[in-house]
This record gives C-alpha cells, sequence and structure tokens, in this order.
C-alpha cells in the first residue's frame, strides 16, 4: 500500500508542468482599463493571493455648436428646446484583480456610471479568469476585449483622443472588438531582441457582452500577430473568420504605431489603423425587401490616423502637455454607396501625475456625412468637449 502511494506521488510530480521563477503578473494583451494599489496580500506555502483595486472617473461639459443638434448629436428640428450643453458622467469604473497563485488571476470591471440610463447589457465589462504557462502559452476565458486592432490594447482612460474611434464601435457592434464573451490564447516572443513578437487567437460568441448565451451556434475566430515595439515603432495584423445565422463573415484590418522623439522634451505619437469586414448587424437590421445582395456584398470598412504631440513638463503634478488631432473616414456599407462618415477630433490635454492620474482634456468632435438624415445622429454636428478624470 506504502508503495502504491509513493509511486503515485513521484508520478504527479512527475507530469506538473515547471513552476516560473517569478510570480509578477504576465504580460498580457488584454486592455485592462485602469491601475490600482494593493488592497490584500497573503502568502501561505507556496500559494499567493493578491487583490488589486482600480479604477477611473471621467466628467465631463458637452456644448453643441449647431442650434438643432442636442449634445448627443441628435438632430432635433422641430423639438421646442434642444439641450445644446449638458453636464455629464462619462465613465465611473471601479476594477477588482486578484492574483490567486503564479499561474491564475482573475479580474472583474464594471462602470457604474452606466446606471444613469439603460443597463441592458451594459455596466458588466470585464469578468475573465487567466492562466499563465510561461511568455509565450497564457489563457483567458470569460469577458474580455480580443485583441482585433491598436484599440483593443489601450484602456481608454490613456488614449491620445477623446473617445475611441467610429470604426472600433462599429466592428465592436459585429463581435470583433470591445467586450465579447470567450476564450483565447496570447503570449510574446523575442522580448530581448530587435524585433520582439506578439500573438493573439480568440474565439468568442461574437453577440456583444452580458449575454446569457450565443444568440446561434456560429462564432467567430480572430487573430493578431504584432512586430516590434510599441514605444519605438511596431506594425499589426489582424485577420477574423465566423459564421453568423448559418453565413460566412470576415474581418481584417492593418495598424501602424510608433514614437518618434522630435526632441529631449517633445515626442510624436503615432498611431494609425484600417480594417474592413461584413457588417451583418447593418444587413440584419434592413427590412427584407431592402437587401439587394446577399450578406457578404455588404461591407463596412474605415482608417484613421491620430498624431499627438506630447511635450514632457514636469512642473509640480504637470507631467505633460499634449496636442492630437484625430481624422477618421469610416463607411457602413461602400459597397452600396454607404453614407461616409468623416470626423475630426482636434484636443489639447494636460496630464498630472503618472500614468494620467489626473487629466484635463479639450477638445471638438466635429461630424461631417455625405448625406444628412434629419431627426437621427446621422447629420453634421459640432460637440466642444471639457472632459476631467481621475485613475484610482
Amino acid at each position: 500500500m506504502r508503495l502504491r502511494c509513493l509511486l503515485f506521488i513521484i508520478g504527479f510530480l512527475m507530469i506538473q508542468p515547471p513552476v516560473a521563477a517569478s510570480c509578477s503578473l504576465p504580460e498580457n494583451n488584454l486592455a485592462i482599463d485602469s491601475t490600482g494599489r494593493d488592497s490584500a496580500v497573503q502568502k501561505v506555502a507556496g500559494f499567493l493571493k493578491k487583490i488589486t483595486l482600480g479604477g477611473v472617473f471621467q466628467a465631463r461639459y458637452t456644448l453643441s455648436l449647431h442650434k438643432d443638434v442636442d449634445v448627443n448629436g441628435m438632430h432635433q428640428p422641430d423639438a421646442t428646446e434642444v439641450v445644446r450643453n449638458s453636464f455629464s458622467l462619462k465613465r465611473a469604473r471601479l476594477q477588482v484583480k486578484a492574483q490567486v497563485s503564479d499561474r491564475f488571476m482573475a479580474a472583474v470591471l464594471v462602470n457604474l456610471a452606466d446606471f444613469s440610463g439603460d443597463t441592458k447589457g451594459k455596466v458588466l465589462e470585464n469578468a475573465y479568469i487567466s492562466y499563465r504557462w510561461n511568455d509565450a502559452v497564457n489563457f483567458t476565458i470569460g469577458q474580455f476585449r480580443p485583441s482585433f486592432g491598436l484599440e483593443d490594447l489601450y484602456p481608454v482612460d490613456i488614449i491620445k483622443s477623446m473617445d475611441f474611434s467610429n470604426q472600433y464601435y462599429a466592428f465592436g457592434n459585429n463581435g470583433w472588438q470591445s467586450f465579447q464573451l470567450g476564450v483565447s490564447m496570447f503570449g510574446s516572443f523575442a522580448k530581448d531582441r530587435n524585433i520582439p513578437i506578439k500573438y493573439s487567437l480568440a474565439v468568442v460568441n461574437g453577440n456583444n457582452r452580458n449575454q446569457p448565451s450565443d444568440n446561434d451556434n456560429g462564432k467567430l475566430g480572430t487573430a493578431r500577430l504584432e512586430l516590434g515595439n510599441m514605444n519605438r515603432l511596431a506594425v499589426g495584423l489582424n485577420g477574423g473568420f465566423g459564421v453568423v445565422k448559418r453565413k460566412n463573415v470576415y474581418a481584417f484590418g492593418v495598424d501602424v504605431t510608433g514614437v518618434f522623439p522630435l526632441s529631449p522634451t517633445l515626442d510624436l505619437e503615432l498611431q494609425t489603423e484600417y480594417k474592413q469586414g461584413t457588417d451583418h448587424q447593418y444587413y440584419y437590421a434592413l427590412h427584407d425587401s431592402l437587401r439587394i445582395d446577399p450578406l457578404n456584398k455588404y461591407l463596412m470598412h474605415g482608417v484613421y490616423v491620430l498624431p499627438n504631440f506630447r511635450y514632457k513638463i514636469n512642473y509640480h503634478k504637470l507631467t505633460s502637455i499634449e496636442f492630437s488631432v484625430r481624422y477618421e473616414y469610416f463607411n457602413e456599407d461602400y459597397k452600396h454607396d454607404g453614407n461616409t462618415r468623416q470626423t475630426f477630433i482636434p484636443m489639447i490635454s494636460l496630464a498630472f501625475l503618472k500614468d494620467y492620474g489626473g487629466r484635463l482634456q479639450l477638445g471638438m468632435q466635429i461630424d461631417q456625412y455625405k448625406k444628412d438624415i434629419p431627426g437621427t445622429k446621422t447629420h453634421n454636428s459640432n460637440l466642444m468637449i471639457v472632459q476631467v478624470q481621475c485613475r484610482l
């Protein structure tokens, strides 16, 4: 009996994977929307439990410069009074991360600002478990942001503009980006070489966040390959394929990002991205009589360029002054002469503390459509925005 027990123990130890030398969190390609401070640490005989709390709060004042367009960009030609200026709470996010061992980590992120309106499909943003094998092999399961472009790699509170791009939200509505339910595998290679490599693979339901289950038997698969260092120069290649209601859909994109020092105190940070894909949300929203082609003919595409000039000042708590202008072109149905949308967002911001711990932003959102549709948000508008941000 003792011999059998001894053999069992030896066999069990032999099949265990090697323990990582470091118990630090892996370099994750999932965007984490805030950083925080340790609230509890417990170590017991090789078991590590570390809980981190964090969050971000964004409050803004919005002024519409068009007399018949409200602060949400809605055209209201017949309204008795159009609300053209308002204070609002954009985001009030709280995040909890728990590193329960050198391999397992869990995270939950909620946006409490969503309680100000319809909460269906909102509030809960991240809710996942990650397992780290080594630098090259990591797994995540739950609700997270699959890496399918630059904007999935950045939390919204450190982006160089007022908000994510129009293409990000459009591809998110179609299940490729933003918060989705599924599983992913990711990792990195050659971290110390001239051209480091990162990859990410994911399979998701593709019907967006906070859903009890998938709405069909199809799934969306995505892949990203990133070459280079984003702090210098990096190129990302993205591709995806899936099935929605028994019909094939696809998406692909390419992005470039880099940081170019112009002087010891001035940097140019450049981001640009192009994407194209099937717009099945647009297709299924059409009445049957308006569908003149099969689904694979309803394609969206878009491109944006975002240069950001960062002047490092380090004056008391003020760390930098930044100026950016994002230009974006997007068309939700370019094969059928869709309504092209062009957006310009000039912005100046003051950054305080480390990693945008405090931030004051002043910007304009200028939308220009090929065809205005009265009584909708598909209408030319100019919005002036003042936003204050605090990260915990």
